[in-house]
């Protein structure tokens, strides 16, 4: 009787080792097997809807020397405010091109690091603005469509004062001198 044990001992062991062997050989490597790569971060806006919430002056540009000027326009506008306020799905409330519609715009970044507000969840769709730069007064966006942007230029975005605030002080422009006196 223990020849009959030790035998099926053996033919157990034996057995054991030719399915491991088969494992291997069929690329079933239990053992040495690393976890799958963790995915990548899905990349972050350089700005969150509520930093845009509010109210704005408008204007546009298509040439980058006439931005400065611009931007004294879009602050002049602030009488006839452009108004941006929450969504209901987290992202922000906006006209976009040629529609008189107000729609919900998501704000969005792409694996390169840009920003983009626009309708849908694809980053840099026809229908969405770049965010140039923003400074938490100054928002500059470019439409991504080349012919919209060639329509309605270069955005600027000019925050404007609470309602109600008293308008912000210009400074004053320098008095011309007085004709000298005549002789």
């Amino acid at each position: 009787m223990a020849g009959t044990c030790l035998r099926g001992s053996h033919v157990l062991v034996l057995a054991a080792g030719l399915a491991l062997a088969a494992c291997q050989s069929t690329g079933g490597d239990w053992f040495n097997t690393a976890p799958p790569p963790a995915p990548a971060p899905a990349p972050r806006p350089s700005i969150a809807p509520g930093d845009i919430v509010g109210r704005w002056g408008i204007a546009s540009y298509h040439r980058e020397q006439d931005r400065p000027r611009t931007e004294a326009a879009a602050r002049n506008q602030c009488r006839q405010p452009y108004l941006i306020s929450m969504g209901s799905a987290g992202g922000v409330m906006m006209l976009n091109h040629d529609s008189p519609e107000v729609l919900e715009h998501q704000i969005k970044a792409s694996a390169d690091g840009k920003t983009y507000i626009g309708p849908g969840a694809e980053p840099g769709a026809q229908d969405d603005r770049e965010v140039v730069s923003f400074d938490g007064q100054v928002l500059v966006l470019r439409w991504v469509d080349p012919e919209v942007a060639g329509r309605y230029g270069t955005m600027v975005l000019v925050r404007c004062p609470p309602e109600g605030a008293p308008p912000p002080r210009t400074a004053a422009r320098p008095r011309k001198p007085p004709p000298p006196p005549a002789r």
